[in-house]
């Protein structure tokens, strides 16, 4: 028998007879995620955001050779410092002796090259102050950091050997073809130049294009200015053509650079 309310009490609605939209709890058609910043259910934690990825941190001193980080260049640098000191301090008659015992001239070159060309690279023409000398420790220094001491060390000596053979043997042949006197078989010639220019022409390679064209630009010039002052037209073509062969070796130090693992924060 259905119950029916006495006229002063309201007519309570059952479950059943309830509209949809004055119960609460119930899920809507379509289901939404639950936002745990909403549900503020205790022992749940909201998930923190991603962190941002970090750049790489810039450090000056890594411009400078370290014994771990760069052992080529440390260790270059430091032989050229003790033979900077004893140029500086020697007896310049000795000092002229081993200039001229060490010097790639092509009489040298012709009875003992690998002894001068070794011999010739352990000097800086000019003192440790020269811009050479600077260039030699800035560039081998971020030329090892990117290919390593090994790789680094074979494109100085690429640009060494190379450019001093190119400049010399001509002298050789217009030598013996009788259109310059024996002397020029003797002229003087030593240091590191023609291998940094090959490492300013690699390491041009590797770096981002709104610092390799000023590089090459600012570098290019420079050689260009000496080479029509006309001082030293061998030393200076010297230069340039090791920095062609430094431009030639892009393809061998970026595959290099690509395949050489980096630490985090470099």
């Amino acid at each position: 028998m259905e119950r029916t309310a006495p006229p002063h009490e309201p007519a309570t609605p059952t479950s059943a007879d309830a509209p949809f939209s004055d119960v609460s709890g119930l899920l809507d058609g379509m289901p939404r995620q639950r936002d745990y910043r909403e549900t503020g259910v205790a022992g749940v934690r909201e998930p923190a955001p991603a962190a941002a990825p970090r750049s790489p941190a810039l450090f000056p001193w890594r411009l400078l050779p370290t014994p771990t980080g760069t052992p080529f260049t440390f260790g270059y640098a430091t032989l050229l410092c003790l033979t900077s000191l004893i140029a500086a301090y020697a007896d310049p008659a000795l000092v002229h002796a081993l200039f001229q015992g060490s010097s790639t001239d092509m009489a040298h070159l012709v009875r003992t090259p690998e002894l001068v060309l070794i011999g010739s690279a352990l000097w800086v023409a000019g003192g440790v102050t020269s811009p050479f000398a600077i260039a030699f420790v800035l560039v081998l220094t971020a030329l090892e950091r990117r290919i390593g001491g090994l790789r680094t060390a074979g494109v100085f000596l690429l640009g060494h050997v190379l450019a001093t053979l190119a400049t010399e043997v001509p002298v050789g042949l217009a030598v013996l073809a009788g259109h310059l006197p024996d002397s020029s078989l003797h002229r003087l010639d030593y240091g590191v130049s023609f291998g940094v220019a090959a490492g300013i022409g690699a390491l041009a390679g590797l770096l981002p294009l709104w610092l390799r064209l000023p590089l090459l630009a600012g570098f290019g010039w420079m050689l260009l200015q000496d080479l029509l002052a006309f001082t030293d037209p061998l030393t200076n073509w010297g230069h340039l053509i090791a920095l062609g062969i430094g431009l030639a070796t892009w393809p061998v130090v970026r595959r290099a650079y690509a395949a050489r693992p980096r630490p985090a924060g470099v």
